[in-house]
């Protein structure tokens, strides 16, 4: 199903979904480092207190709105006429690291909980290494849109 009266705001709507996957992306890339740090820090800390606070806040009044706004943005194109071969390997490879980033920022969601109950459970390298997953699925989206190997 596509909407012929979203071609004048093609542009628009790609504009306000960049800047909306940028906003979600710098969460994405920020809160795993808060997580990094916030293993460091004793449990029940004024420290642990304040990145719980930059935790929160980054979540709540950044990433979810980001990453709510990027959706709506992003299904807006694809039911623009033209702006998707659904036939094309490309968009299917997209469209599953997509899914992987929402699969990641629910488990961000999950991380976030456990250190707000003092419940972290994973270590200092764990986060570490969760780091880098929104890094590479970024990569793949970008590659896939911007190159569109297959």
């Amino acid at each position: 199903m596509v909407f012929d009266a979203l071609l004048p705001w093609v542009r628009w709507l790609v504009a306000f979904h960049i800047m909306s996957v940028m906003a979600w992306m710098a969460g994405l890339f920020y809160l795993p480092r808060l997580f990094v740090y916030h293993c460091q820090v004793k449990v029940g800390s004024a420290e642990s207190a304040r990145f719980k606070t930059m935790e929160r806040r980054l979540i709540k009044a950044i990433m979810v709105p980001a990453m709510c706004s990027s959706l709506f943005f992003g299904v807006l194109l694809v039911l623009t006429p033209g702006s998707v071969d659904w036939h094309a390997g490309w968009w299917h490879l997209k469209l599953l690291a997509v899914l992987c980033m929402f699969a990641f920022q629910g488990f961000c969601g999950r991380w976030y909980r456990g250190f707000a109950r003092d419940d972290n459970h994973n270590s200092e390298k764990f986060y570490r290494i969760a780091n880098e997953v929104p890094t590479v699925l970024m990569m793949i989206i970008v590659i896939m849109v911007v190159v569109r190997p297959f």
